[in-house]
């Protein structure tokens, strides 16, 4: 019996190959990646929950020590309390609308304050922010010898709290037990620290003092970041030292400067510690020379919290306009 014909093999069919990951075809949806890939949504969402993690405390003490404390100033700005009686029926809390802020206004200790902080900062920025500049590319430059020593000792005044300081200064100040007084008057110089157009200087040297250590740190860490090639390029081409820093490094750590400028300005502005113990012995300056004393007296001397409350409230107003103004001009600064 003959043997059945075979019958020949089938070649498979070619299939067509899977669309690549991420691409939607006709045929369905792409194929979800793997886990631990990116643009998985587990892996997004717990990276949403790793920055909220990170974020929600910040924001939390935020809320605590800023936003609630002006919530609460707003509102003890729009009331005023009033006695009745001739002042022998006690007091009461009237609502005032804007009539606390009208008041701080119209009222010329607070508006003489700020007059008196406008001539500070014209005294105390150009000294703190130029001589911190100054220490930055001395102890920047290549002649320096003990950088670490020096930028230590530059530092260490702002190591001391802005109280003990000022109360440092007070006893320096003080005739018969200053040392520096002692010198001056064996020199045949007279100069009265607390007198009504000294002390406004007594008040700069503190700040100054405390602080230019501080921005001279800020600022070499600028200097720092400046590449070696710019300043070894500046050097080939026959720039001295001088040149090399006011053309050179200056204007490459214009961002540093902008925002330290930024920051002396808000802080200059709410000035209360050296003025305050100043004034114990320049009796010239009075209890409200600066706005943040002027709020002070009104609170807690002269028990009126809304006018105080109005009045920190202007302040802050201030402060964040005079923000926008100086990042503004830095600004154009940096791009020019």
């Amino acid at each position: 019996m003959a043997a059945p014909l075979a019958r020949p093999a089938k070649t498979p069919a070619p299939q067509a190959a899977p669309p690549p990951t991420g691409h939607t075809g006709p045929a369905g949806p792409a194929a979800s990646a793997g886990p631990g890939k990116p643009g998985v949504p587990g892996t997004r969402r717990g990276q949403r929950r790793a920055v909220a993690l990170f974020t929600v405390p910040f924001f939390a003490l935020f809320t605590t020590v800023t936003v609630l404390p002006m919530v609460y100033a707003a509102w003890m700005s729009l009331y005023r309390e009033e006695s009745s009686g001739l002042g022998f029926g006690g007091t009461e809390r009237v609502f005032a609308g804007f009539g606390n802020f009208t008041e701080a206004l119209g009222n010329e200790a607070f508006l003489r304050s700020f007059g008196n902080i406008a001539l500070y900062c014209a005294l105390y920025i150009p000294a703190m922010v130029g001589g911190a500049l100054v220490l930055a590319l001395l102890v920047d430059s290549t002649m320096a010898r003990a950088r670490r020593f020096f930028q230590i000792a530059y530092f260490l005044p702002h190591a001391v709290p802005g109280l003990i300081a000022s109360l440092i200064w007070l006893y320096l100040y003080t005739p018969g037990l200053s040392p520096i007084t002692d010198a001056l008057d064996a020199l045949g110089a007279q100069w009265n620290f607390f007198g009504q157009d000294e002390a406004i200087f007594s008040v700069v040297n503190i700040s100054a003092w405390q602080w230019t250590g501080y921005n001279m740190i800020i600022f070499y860490a600028g200097l720092q970041a400046v590449p070696r090639e710019v300043l070894e390029a500046a050097t080939v081409d026959g720039a001295g030292a001088l040149r090399t820093a006011l053309q050179v490094k200056i204007p490459m750590i214009r961002p540093t400067v902008v925002l330290t400028l930024l920051f002396t300005c808000v802080g200059a502005i709410q000035l209360f510690d050296a003025p305050k113990l100043v004034q114990l012995r320049a009796n010239t300056m009075g209890e409200d020379w600066s706005p943040t004393m002027f709020i002070y007296t009104a609170a807690f001397k002269g028990h009126d919290y809304g006018l105080a409350a109005a009045s920190s409230l202007l302040l802050a107003l201030v402060a964040g306009l005079l923000s926008f103004v100086v990042t503004k001009i830095g600004n154009r600064w940096k791009a020019s």
